[in-house]
């Protein structure tokens, strides 16, 4: 028998008991000293349709798995952001530079992932990728990286490590509307067999769960992330790729045009939220 897209939703998605009433009141202060705003005044763009809050993923985890968060010594993420650190100085490529050849200290990125992903000059939205790769091909003569590649998902993590706390607030208007309408029109399509859309499970059903996951608001401010099931870092686009796939259609790449402008949409649907990376998923 055929599955409508209201029955298959209804199958996958069963309330638990453990987390009625959805996500906890707990309060994240990384290494005892930096409190995080994981609650906050929903953006006026957002018309409401998350509620009154927009809130972090980190809420809708299991306790042993906000406490790997709260840690930055017990976070297994940060092995990766120990890695990108002593990258930033390796020289490199036929320019024989490093990145600390252009920027000495990783530190001076402070603020820049809270803003990301952003139009360029060009008029170009442009990720956090895109701009590793720019400095690797263009300024030190190096091989690009892959994608989701452990070094290139290490570098933004270490990148946005240097502004952990700070609110995203990313831009929306300007140049960066039509890429954001893109990214809404996006968020609201029904894919695949199943007929979901992004807004089906972290709209309609957050605070529920589909199987053995508890659905958060979709927020992206911890990106990359550090997921315990895969022990790996994350990036985004890895998980759009996974979340439309998993509504049994053929997804987008990595990288592509699609991505580029869903990203710009979530990333502001969490606006004011603080950036977490690496954060601590399941």
């Amino acid at each position: 028998m055929k599955l409508t897209a209201l029955t298959a939703t209804a199958a996958l998605l069963v309330a638990a008991p453990a987390f009625a009433g959805g996500p906890d009141d707990d309060t994240l202060v990384i290494n005892g000293e930096i409190e995080m705003i994981t609650k906050t005044e929903a953006p006026a763009h957002l018309d409401g349709a998350l509620g009154e809050q927009v809130i972090s993923g980190w809420h809708y985890r299991t306790d042993e798995t906000q406490a790997l968060e709260a840690d930055q010594f017990d976070n297994p993420g940060m092995i990766f952001v120990d890695q990108a650190l002593d990258q930033f100085e390796t020289v490199e490529g036929g320019a024989e530079k490093s990145c600390a050849s252009c920027h000495e200290d990783i530190e001076s990125f402070k603020g820049l992932t809270a803003q990301m992903p952003k139009v360029d000059e060009a008029g170009k939205l442009v990720v956090m990728e895109d701009l590793i790769n720019e400095c690797r091909t263009e300024r030190m003569e190096a091989d690009a990286w892959k994608w989701s590649g452990a070094e290139m998902q290490g570098m933004i993590a270490a990148i946005g490590v240097q502004s952990l706390g700070l609110p995203m607030n990313v831009a929306i208007d300007g140049a960066a509307q039509p890429y954001w309408e893109q990214g809404k029109e996006m968020y609201y399509t029904r894919y695949g067999q199943l007929e979901l859309s992004c807004a089906n499970c972290h709209e309609d059903n957050n605070g529920n769960y589909i199987r053995a996951d508890h659905l958060s608001q979709g927020q992206i401010n911890g990106f990359p992330t550090y997921r315990l099931k895969q022990a790996k870092l994350i990036s985004k686009h890895n998980r759009f790729r996974g979340c439309i796939r998993d509504t049994r259609a053929e997804t987008f790449a990595e990288g592509s045009d699609e991505f580029r402008a869903l990203e710009l949409y979530v990333a502001s649907r969490g606006n004011g939220l603080s950036v977490e990376t690496p954060a601590v998923r399941q």
